[in-house]
């Protein structure tokens, strides 16, 4: 419902109805489960059901929970105590799961990072977080002790480790729109119940079987596949996405629920028709999208293709202040809209912090709940927080009269046009609907005359501008928001979880 006060129209969480993962089931405590108890309860109940299936193997839940039984021994011996980061950084995702599961059951904190990271970032991080151990299968230089290879645990006793709670559930990592390193310390708990909350929130099926397409660096992914794994989902990973293997492994391992980004939903649907028709995707329930805003041609052709109710899509922050959730039947009905929000508090306001009328575009403002505890801290950086605890990350938006969220853009990435704004998500959404372009990033650049106007980078096979693309762009973006200057390259634009690095591209492709 809505909620007026002298402060904030918003819109606030309604009551859910959500079918219950069987956390802590058949346990003869009278307590919330550890971890300990959870996987110990897989490993008795389904134990020789696939848990972990990816290019370096499949892992049965017996053989997860001796191994992580060992791994978290061999973290004790190394150092590893309750509190403590465990950072962990490999190409292989099934090591950052048994890695975060191990820190979970000797009390620690699992601190996923990109194993591409370069020195610099790599150092800043470890400089915030000071783990006391690494799961570190590169060559970096790293400065704390290291684990390359987790067969060094083998000789470890794989029995039953006593229960105990981590005070915080991770330690994911940002660079966010200011390029500057930070951690963003979850305020949970680290307790099955929290991480399959998360779960259920993105419509992760209990004792099903769960697809992830993107590198598990990444908050969302590696949230779902330890929450799929908590409640007893067979977990299966991609090292790399890929168009085409994604369908072939929906299809080989009839896979009921996917894990997307907007970027692999475009690079799928541009696959040739045959090659889609190729496969069967009927085991599909539920296509789950994050990170990014999806334009609402592609949103609507996947919709048209898997069915409104399997089309499921969360907004939120790392941080998880406010999340909001729609599926494909509600966005049909308010097309557009990143949904109403099931956690939090949402209001809008503009530049001065006055509250502003539904169906206004302003900043987009988010708390937990009033009085309830935060939902993080951050090493490395501060948050944009008010007297009330509400807080912004920059996002523009608008809410309509029946509490659904639309988003603009960033308040950051805002090209002001001779005093007009205008905003590259939707510049890039058009240029996206072009078949020839795999992904787009809009910038601004200066101007004598107007101070500033929208440039593009477009991603596409050939490095080529297509032909006929300034026409493409001509017929859908009104004069304001056309780019005055047009550059291509076959890099990689956006990363696996669909986030896009707009000072770095502009630095590389349209400055100098």
């Amino acid at each position: 419902m809505y909620r007026e006060g002298r402060t904030a129209v918003t819109h606030t969480s309604p009551q859910l109805s959500i079918a219950v993962a069987p956390v802590g089931e058949g346990l003869d405590v009278d307590v919330e489960p550890t971890f300990s108890q959870q996987f110990a309860l897989h490993a008795r109940d389904r134990g020789e059901t696939d848990a972990i299936i990816d290019s370096t193997g499949t892992l049965t839940f017996a053989q997860l929970e001796a191994r992580t039984n060992q791994l978290a021994r061999l973290f004790c011996q190394r150092g590893v105590g309750e509190g403590d980061f465990v950072l962990l950084a490999s190409p292989a995702p099934s090591d950052l799961l048994l890695g975060a599961i191990a820190a979970w059951k000797v009390g620690a904190v699992p601190m996923p990072v990109s194993d591409r990271l370069v020195q610099r970032e790599l150092d800043a991080l470890v400089e915030l977080g000071r783990p006391a151990l690494a799961i570190d299968t590169t060559d970096r230089a790293l400065g704390v002790p290291r684990i390359i290879d987790l067969a060094e645990a083998s000789t470890q006793e794989a029995g039953p480790l006593p229960p105990v709670i981590a005070p915080s559930l991770k330690s994911p990592t940002s660079g966010g729109s200011t390029g500057m390193p930070k951690l963003i310390v979850s305020g949970s708990t680290a307790v099955p119940e929290a991480i399959a909350g998360m779960g259920r929130l993105m419509g992760v099926p209990p004792h099903s079987v769960c697809l992830i397409t993107a590198a598990l660096h990444h908050n969302a992914s590696f949230s779902d596949a330890l929450a799929a794994l908590t409640m007893g989902s067979t977990t299966v990973l991609m090292e790399r996405f890929d168009a085409e293997e994604t369908l072939a492994m929906i299809e080989r391992h009839r896979a009921h629920w996917v894990y997307a980004v907007p970027t692999m939903m475009q690079r799928i649907w541009k696959l040739p028709q045959t090659v889609k028709d190729a496969y069967d995707l009927s085991s599909v329930q539920t296509l789950f999208h994050v990170a990014a805003p999806c334009p609402a041609w592609l949103k609507r052709a996947w919709i048209d293709w898997l069915g409104p109710e399997a089309i499921r899509e969360l907004y939120g922050t790392t941080e998880g202040q406010a999340a909001t959730v729609i599926t494909g039947t509600q966005w049909l009905e308010h097309p557009g809209s990143v949904g109403a929000p099931v956690v939090g508090e949402v209001s809008i306001r503009d530049d001065a912090g006055h509250v502003l009328p539904i169906g206004e575009t302003g900043v987009v403002w988010a708390r937990r709940g009033a009085g309830e505890p935060a939902s993080y801290h951050y090493l490395g950086s501060q948050a944009e927080v008010d007297s009330d605890d509400w807080e912004t990350v920059g996002d523009v938006g608008r809410l309509d009269a029946d509490g659904y969220l639309y988003l603009t853009d960033r308040r950051t990435d805002m090209v002001l046009v001779g005093g007009v704004n205008v905003y590259p998500a939707e510049v890039e959404a058009v240029s996206d609907m072009h078949p020839e372009v795999l992904a787009s990033c809009c910038v601004g650049i200066d101007d004598e005359e107007l101070g500033s106007v929208p440039a593009l980078v477009v991603e596409t096979h050939s490095g080529q501008v297509p032909a006929d693309l300034d026409d493409h762009l001509r017929a859908h973006l009104a004069r304001v928001k056309q780019p005055r200057r047009t550059v291509a390259t076959t890099d990689r634009l956006r990363d696996a979880a669909g986030k896009i690095r707009k000072r770095e591209i502009r630095a590389a492709h349209l400055v100098g």
